[in-house]
């Protein structure tokens, strides 16, 4: 077994596959329409990456926002540098809502953005990425 995906339901696909593409350096995979149960898919991700997960963002035609609850957290993107991925973020407009540091009680640095949608991103500054795709 292999992790394909994660849905996320988006209330503005274009908005969202901007995000993704724009800010953080995703490619758009794939596309699909359907009419009779009125949904849209985008599937986003890193060089069409037969060896990473994506993400599928889900809009359901006439839904333009979602209560996102209490017991979703987080997605994780490994970067090479977590200060200058936060810098090229906000260059593209996105929010950094943490700006890169250590971890509370360790060394990692990490960073947190959010999505059009308020899904949080968390960057994890990651030495096996230095040579990475996505937010370099």
């Amino acid at each position: 077994m292999r992790l394909l995906h994660t849905m996320l339901r988006v209330g503005n696909l274009q908005r969202s596959i901007h995000f993704y593409t724009q800010v953080l350096g995703m490619q758009l995979l794939r596309t699909s329409e359907n009419p009779e149960y009125k949904y849209s898919l985008a599937f986003v991700g890193y060089e069409g990456n037969p060896a990473q997960a994506e993400i599928e963002l889900t809009y359901n035609w006439g839904t333009e926002s979602y209560e996102l609850g209490t017991a979703y957290g987080h997605i994780a993107l490994g970067v090479p540098d977590a200060y200058a991925a936060c810098e090229k973020i906000k260059a593209a407009g996105g929010n950094v809502t943490r700006e890169a540091g250590p971890v509370k009680g360790g060394s990692t640095v990490i960073a947190f953005v959010t999505d059009p949608d308020g899904y949080k991103i968390e960057l994890i500054q990651r030495a096996e990425h230095a040579a990475g795709q996505g937010l370099r």
